[in-house]
């Protein structure tokens, strides 16, 4: 299972429109955010997380084939934004597209068009799927297990994302499906979440998780906030995204955190 990190900024994007910050002005590509979004793959399985503005721009650098399932975190724009620009995907059949019910309702808000009972030829042709926390669905070689989370005081959707392939392991003569691995967690806009939540998120291999500034804010993650969330999940390696022109230059943040809490970049690949 591999992840590439479509877009590691928040919902202004760095450079922002009009700032002269030293983040804003800085020459390192590392330091140029679009809007959060990644692509989780196998090598038969690939799998889209939020579809925000930046879309056309992301997907151009990658290979065209098909897209097997887009899972939506929340219904912001900076999240949804980009979903008309699936239409070239649908020649290969409909796209599969999961969110919770209140990004569901948003996205019929936003898209109404392609819901319609008399479709204008040429829309996306979304499947549009209703998930909950906790209630696990496969797509492919790739199991997802939605977590909630609370971005300030709307609850949104968090994913803890494992590789099928690599579930079965022998307990006396019979396969269990109890052990997955590698296991993914990607939660974007996070601000809090319950303690209960957290059994979900055991044995995380990667997390990947917001960061938005050191500042406080009321609806997002600071990067001490992310570090001490990324300390009692106990991930072997932690990614920080959605963050803004305020964290400061990439180089120089990744040298103050420690080695297995960095900050992410647009076009990184990983692999679990």
């Amino acid at each position: 299972m591999r992840v590439t990190f479509l877009g590691t900024g928040t919902s202004c994007g760095v450079p922002t429109i009009g700032c002269q910050c030293y983040t804003c002005r800085s020459t390192d590509p590392h330091d140029k955010r679009l809007r959060c979004s990644a692509l989780v793959e196998t090598d038969t399985t690939r799998l889209l997380i939020d579809c925000g503005p930046d879309f056309r721009q992301q997907i151009m650098t990658q290979p065209f084939r098909k897209i097997d399932g887009i899972l939506i975190t929340h219904a912001h724009y900076d999240h949804m934004g980009g979903m008309d620009d699936i239409r070239p995907y649908c020649q290969f059949g409909e796209i599969n597209v999961y969110a919770d019910p209140i990004a569901r309702q948003g996205m019929l808000q936003m898209l109404p068009y392609c819901f319609a009972e008399h479709r204008y030829p040429g829309v996306p042709a979304i499947q549009l799927h209703e998930i909950h926390k906790h209630e696990a669905f496969t797509i492919g070689d790739l199991n997802i297990m939605p977590v909630e989370v609370m971005h300030h005081d709307l609850p949104i959707l968090g994913y803890r994302i494992k590789d099928v392939r690599c579930q079965m392991s022998e307990v006396g003569d019979a396969p269990s499906a109890l052990s997955l691995q590698p296991s993914l967690v990607y939660i974007t806009d996070m601000k809090t979440i319950d303690d209960a939540e957290l059994s979900y998120l055991e044995g995380t291999d990667v997390l990947v998780v917001n960061a938005l500034r050191e500042k406080p804010h009321h609806s997002h993650q600071t990067v001490s906030d992310a570090v001490a969330f990324a300390r009692r999940v106990g991930a072997s390696q932690t990614w920080l995204i959605h963050s803004s022109h305020d964290i400061g230059r990439h180089v120089e943040v990744n040298a103050q955190l420690p080695p297995d809490i960095q900050l992410a970049y647009d076009g990184q690949v990983i692999s679990l």
